[in-house]
């Protein structure tokens, strides 16, 4: 097991990697015996390993609530919302309780956003099973729910008392929902890191095979740099912007087709290449890394191009974006690979242009 820590001052916490962690029960926390813990997970993960966390947690004498949502981008809902909390209340757990993520980003997102705000906030732990929450969404406290405007647009920064990364959970996971994972790690590369990028590269194809321990030094570098810009940054208020890279137009991607018809890390990945070719034009990167990000992003299996929908109408879905300002776009952009800037004041027909270039009949 290796394990790094977010330094948050009082709220920092570990983030433990390595096979077979999920019957350790001292990663989720002391004091467990006669505690009360509800364990979120979703119709698909549940089957697979809330057995194995629940028994666990139960020799080390706690209470445990298991709560089932549905599976996909759907459940990050106020239906959902409101579920969860009515199983909390209905097993009266009380501000001393404890809420466990069990499952993808979209469970994480959901519970832990339920945790923030249940009881005016309960303490929760991370046990992220997909590659993608691994890398990122498990990390940093940013918690929501989606809605119809516009994607994670309610939601708390509420950091989790630990992250434990069992990755062995990625066996069972689905080659689709694996290659989306590999977007996020594309993503830390592209916007932070160059020689994490040149060696992504390299292994590409390892990651895609799952050896594992190409994935476990993935792994680790991505909470590297995401916890080392979530301490200097928690609110996102700068720095922890450029972790958005590709996501503008992402999310863009996701709210015009309907959630869940492309994954997140899918659509991330066209709106990584977007956001690279937006650069290019504005003068900031070069076509030829223009054609390396996007050689690798078709090599890890993911989409290069957008789906078939009016550049106009995405940007329209942009409109509600966190990172805009006084009404105005921003948009990460790269100024060479591992080099990312935030940018506003960017003229809409650039934009425009950049969708076009990598969406048919958009």
């Amino acid at each position: 097991m290796q394990t790094l820590r977010v330094e948050l001052g009082s709220r920092a916490y570990p983030i433990h990697i390595g096979a077979g962690l999920l019957e350790r029960a001292e990663l989720y926390g002391e004091g467990l015996a006669g505690r009360s813990i509800a364990i979120v997970s979703n119709s698909v993960v549940g089957p697979l390993y809330l057995a194995r966390v629940s028994a666990t947690l139960e020799r080390a004498g706690a209470r445990v609530v298991p709560v089932l949502v549905e599976d996909g981008e759907q459940a990050k809902r106020w239906q959902s919302v409101d579920q969860v909390c009515d199983a909390l209340l209905a097993a009266r757990l009380g501000r001393d309780g404890l809420v466990i993520a069990l499952g993808g980003g979209v469970v994480g997102d959901l519970a832990g956003f339920v945790a923030a705000v249940y009881q005016r906030g309960v303490p929760f732990v991370q046990v992220p099973t997909t590659l993608l929450a691994q890398v990122d969404s498990s990390v940093g406290g940013k918690t929501a729910i989606n809605h119809a405007r516009g994607k994670n647009m309610i939601g708390a920064f509420h950091q989790p008392l630990a992250v434990v990364s069992d990755v062995s959970t990625l066996d069972t996971l689905p080659d689709r929902e694996l290659r989306a994972g590999l977007a996020e790690v594309i993503k830390h590369a592209a916007a932070l890191d160059r020689a994490f990028f040149d060696w992504l590269e390299e292994h590409i194809e390892r990651l895609g095979r799952r050896d594992g321990e190409a994935l476990a030094q993935a792994i680790r570098r991505c909470c590297e740099l995401k916890a080392e810009v979530v301490a200097a940054d928690e609110r996102e208020s700068g720095r922890r912007a450029l972790l958005n890279f590709g996501h503008t137009f992402g999310h863009a991607i996701e709210a015009a087709t309907g959630y869940g018809a492309w994954l997140h890390g899918e659509a991330v990945a066209a709106g990584m290449v977007m956001a690279a070719e937006l650069s290019r034009r504005l003068g900031l990167l070069g076509a030829e890394e223009v054609a390396r990000l996007t050689e690798l992003v078709r090599r890890a299996g993911l989409p290069v191009t957008g789906p078939a929908i009016a550049a106009e109408r995405l940007r329209e879905h942009m409109a509600t974006d966190k990172k805009a300002e006084q009404g105005r776009l921003r948009f990460v952009v790269l100024e060479g690979l591992g080099i990312s800037s935030l940018r506003g004041g960017i003229d809409a027909r650039l934009v425009d242009e950049a969708v076009r270039s990598g969406s048919p009949g958009a």
